[in-house]
């Protein structure tokens, strides 16, 4: 029964790896092999396009009255850089600690935004972070705020305004942007732009109605996106159209989804955001509560396809000679797991932490990140912090994990009487299970206590995980030596002795780096603790689980593999003194020797 309960178990734990390592390995590499297929069918779909003709500049289709002005789709995308597309229009500078970029001055649209702290590769020196980017490139990428109006209100901000500026021209922290437009029916349109030091645009409009008779008109806001990332909405991580509205709840759309139900609309609400979201960034729009609104997710392909999270206000009724104000907060930045609980704490926005996506298992893996992040500022590094965390799990787990391991040394020490109960009932199964039972009892053993310490490392082991993949803390967070991201691949391989020859692995060669290997021998070495099953194909699946394991494990993230390799490292520590404790021996040496002896002949 005890060998039986060691191959089930191997079967279960090598069938745990390979979902885990088609999940998060192989499922977004085919993603990214798919997407990449699209991005270039487009591309020579649009060259087409404009081979037979295509109008660039055609209009926008009409609106129904109440509906949102459509983001212009007609137009192809530009071949100028982002630095010609900026400068083709009149802008108001952003400047803050956090980001830089401008206000597109025609729609008062945020369309060109970078963040200050991020750049896109561990090279402190790369390119910042381009998060919003104008309509005109193949990355158009946008936030827009405007009113839909009706025919008594004449013509209202919306994305061919041209907005003009009183005051200071620059966006600080301490410093407003004041815009204004007024129209042909004595309506005036004041905007006030403010930020935080950190991500939140305020964005507060008020209608002055100089008329004669009343007016009502809608207010909209909407964040629009013509790309879509190479790899998105793994089966760990949700990136697409997002938001939190009325009893819905949490609404998650998927860039595919989304383009197979062309559009949703929620019921409407009162309060709450919705927005785009990738892996690390997000924009979102968090519209006023004094207004019900309409949110809508949305794919249109009209033109140049698009992916749009919008909503709009019921009417917005002014008197002659009256103001209305309404104000949207416009978040766009990095998905900081601090400053995102502080928004939806401070400023009362409904369930914001969902921005982030901590999973199923939140109850896990939030707790871990606390813990992860709580230790990274007592160490001041991510690395050791897994590692403390490591102990602190092995400590909660300690009086479990004893028992268990207690448990298993008793077996070890019953295991002749175990081998011969096997052997007096050879031909009576039934008897030999009760025998078994019996001497179970009798020994005070529970068979299946070596299940425990790898039942208990699963759930951390999926959290941490998910902690290292979906958290932007952990993102290019260095540990020691050659890894400089916690959260990708050790970039180390062995087939060029972990970079001793000069030269590259193919690409069709598994990715196996030098804390892959580490972590291989440490479960080789855990695994040698116990005593070899005496049936040869448990023995091989044994010898070669640690080889298997150190290959798949060598595309995970180098975090990931560096909490496995210790968590061996303390197993070992942990099962030899409670095994000298129980008097039982230590199989480790006596099966590294015989890997070394000469194995007889069978004439011998």
């Amino acid at each position: 029964m005890e060998n039986n309960r060691n191959f089930f178990l191997t079967i279960a734990l090598s069938v745990l790896i390979l979902t885990l390592w088609q999940v998060f390995y192989m499922n977004p590499k085919m993603e990214q092999q798919r997407e990449q297929a699209r991005i270039e069918q487009q591309r020579v779909e649009a060259q087409k396009k404009e081979a037979q003709g295509t109008n660039p500049g055609a209009a926008p289709t009409a609106q129904a009255p109440g509906a949102i002005p459509s983001a212009p789709g007609g137009d192809t995308a530009t071949a100028a850089g982002r630095d010609q597309a900026i400068a083709a229009t009149k802008r108001v500078k952003i400047d803050t600690p956090s980001l830089e970029g401008s206000i597109n001055l025609t729609g008062a649209r945020l369309d060109d935004l970078k963040l200050k702290h991020y750049t896109e590769t561990v090279d402190k020196n790369s390119p910042e972070i381009q998060l919003l980017n104008p309509q005109a490139l193949p990355t158009g990428y946008f936030a827009e705020i405007g009113f839909v109006g009706t025919d008594k209100t004449g013509a209202v901000p919306s994305s061919d305004t041209v907005w003009s500026v009183e005051g200071n021209p620059t966006l600080t922290p301490s410093t407003p942007v004041t815009l204004t437009y007024t129209n042909d029916k004595g309506l005036t349109f004041k905007r006030t732009i403010s930020v935080d030091n950190d991500y939140m645009f305020t964005v507060s409009d008020t209608v002055q109605n100089s008329g004669s008779a009343a007016v009502s008109l809608f207010n909209y806001g909407r964040v629009t996106r013509y790309d879509k990332p190479a790899v998105a909405s793994t089966y760990v991580l949700h990136e697409g159209l997002i938001g939190v509205t009325g009893a819905e709840g949490l609404s998650e759309y998927k860039y595919a989804t989304i383009e197979k139900d062309k559009e949703v609309k929620p019921g409407k609400s009162t309060d709450g955001w919705l927005g785009i979201t990738d892996k690390y960034w997000a924009v979102t729009l968090v519209p006023t509560e004094k207004q019900p609104f309409q949110p809508r997710y949305a794919y249109f392909e009209d033109g140049r396809h698009r992916y749009q999270s919008d909503f709009l206000t019921d009417p917005i009724n002014i008197e002659a000679g009256q103001s209305a104000t309404v104000e949207t907060e416009v978040f766009a930045g990095a998905k900081e797991v601090a400053k995102i609980n502080a928004y939806a704490q401070d400023r009362h926005i409904k369930r914001f932490d969902l921005l982030i996506d901590w999973g199923w298992f939140y109850f896990i893996t939030k707790p871990m990140f606390w813990l992860i992040d709580t230790l990274y500022k007592f160490f001041g590094n991510f690395g050791l912090a897994i590692l403390a965390t490591t102990v602190v799990v092995k400590a909660i787990f300690f009086p479990l994990a004893n028992k268990s391991y207690a448990s298993m040394a008793n077996m070890k020490k019953v295991q002749p009487k175990m081998l011969e109960i096997r052997e007096k009932y050879a031909d009576d199964k039934m008897k030999q299970q009760q025998a078994m039972m019996e001497l179970y009892k009798t020994e005070k053993i529970n068979p299946l206590a070596g299940c425990w310490p790898v039942a208990l490392q699963i759930p951390v082991f999926f959290s941490l995980y998910k902690v290292l993949y979906i958290t932007i803390e952990m993102r290019h967070a260095p540990f020691f030596g050659w890894i400089h991201d916690l959260a990708a691949p050790d970039p180390t391989s062995i087939f060029n002795l972990f970079g001793l020859l000069p030269f590259a692995p193919p690409a069709f060669l598994p990715h196996m780096g030098a804390w892959a290997v580490v972590m291989g021998i440490t479960m080789f070495l855990q695994m040698r603790m116990n005593p070899a099953p005496p049936d040869p194909t448990q023995a091989a699946i044994f010898t070669w689980m640690p080889v298997i394991f150190t290959f798949m494990m060598g595309s995970f993230p180098a975090g990931l593999v560096i909490y496995w390799a210790w968590n061996n490292t303390l197993s070992i520590l942990q099962q030899g003194v409670i095994m000298k404790r129980q008097g039982a021996k230590i199989e480790l040496w006596d099966n590294l020797a015989s890997m070394f002896r000469k194995k007889p002949s069978p004439a011998e």
